[in-house]
């Protein structure tokens, strides 16, 4: 798949007219390789699912499905806010199809940060895990977002004034057609929107088009060292850029799957136990995990699957690498970046 977009010889990214990555890049692998592994998932409680490229362009579409007949369509933005859980898949992958605009979040958000956000960027809906917290904060910003107008909550529990996201996907159709004439999505479009800090003020919002998953072919390819049919983990709650740096884009169109650990509390022995027993290949985290990886006893974990390591987000201290490199034998590849990029400077 990423030959199909870059040049090798000269590292330039090709552009297609009106690429959109959920059909260009996620259908075309439930194309040609529908049984091929996509997504595997699991959490601290022991649950695992496991998903084909097949299967996602099937959920994808049913939720687009869903989320078009609650009168979502182009140009929409829609929050959110899922943490690790399998479903941002669908949604994100589904309001790509849409041409909607989708506005990651992270569950720690107090009603006042979302009355900012959903009036600054027009939010219309929230998709959202169901704890109770978590859509309470919701709840308690609605009357001061004008623009807000759905909720939905994943998971069993729903609260009063929430739709169920389980019951509406299961219900929609499985074929979602890509729109045409001024439905279709064009490069220029908007599809994803991100707060960040600034340096003074309000958090900004940062926009990137539809063409923005191609610049992750340098993140994932060059620095990620991710491979066809590989495994690669990235450390990150889905409300963060950091997702998308790791979790998506950049992996699927270089056909490696991508791993998810849906954890609520970071616990080192058993993120060494789910890269062992998962046969982790290329694996990112910030710096301050591998310091509390290091105090582990290494040698009581196979991760020989290991074949890539990389690190960003905060500073490295030279002794957390050089006890990396004596456990492993890999050398942790420094990156830099931000939320209005892709990967900007790193060590290849």
């Amino acid at each position: 798949m990423v030959n199909k977009f870059i040049e090798r010889d000269n590292c330039k990214i090709v552009v297609p007219e009106n690429f959109n990555f959920a059909y260009d890049v996620a259908d075309e692998l439930a194309k040609t390789r529908p049984e091929g592994r996509a997504l595997v998932w699991c959490n601290d409680l022991g649950e695992e699912k496991h998903f084909t490229y097949e299967q996602m362009k099937y959920y994808s579409d049913k939720t687009a499905n869903y989320l078009t007949s609650l009168g979502i369509k182009k140009g929409d933005a829609v929050m959110l806010i899922l943490k690790r859980r399998y479903e941002f898949w669908f949604c994100i992958l589904a309001l790509h199809k849409i041409g909607a605009i989708a506005v990651p979040a992270t569950h720690l958000l107090t009603p006042s940060d979302l009355i900012y956000r959903n009036n600054a960027a027009s939010i219309k809906a929230v998709i959202a895990v169901a704890e109770d917290e978590v859509m309470a904060h919701i709840d308690d910003a609605q009357d001061e977002s004008p623009t807000l107008q759905i909720k939905i909550a994943v998971g069993s529990e729903v609260n009063d004034g929430w739709l169920n996201f389980d019951v509406g996907m299961e219900k929609a159709s499985p074929d979602f057609k890509r729109p045409v004439g001024d439905m279709a999505t064009v490069n220029s479009d908007i599809s994803l929107l991100y707060f960040t800090s600034g340096t003074t003020g309000q958090p900004k919002m940062v926009q990137h088009n539809f063409t923005y998953p191609l610049g992750h072919i340098l993140t994932a390819k060059y620095w990620q060292n991710v491979r066809k049919d590989g495994l690669h983990l990235t450390v990150a709650d889905t409300g963060w850029a950091k997702a998308v740096w790791g979790k998506l884009y950049g992996q699927w169109i270089c056909e490696c799957a991508v791993f998810v650990y849906d954890f609520e509390h970071f616990d080192p022995h058993e993120m060494l136990e789910v890269i062992s027993a998962h046969n982790i290949t290329s694996f990112c985290a910030p710096p301050t995990i591998y310091r509390f990886l290091i105090k582990e006893d290494l040698t009581k974990y196979d991760l020989s699957s290991l074949e890539y390591c990389v690190v960003a987000g905060e500073p490295l201290n030279p002794e957390v690498y050089t006890q990396f490199y004596k456990a492993t034998g890999l050398k942790l590849m420094e990156g830099y970046g931000q939320t209005e990029l892709t990967v900007t400077l790193a060590t290849f």
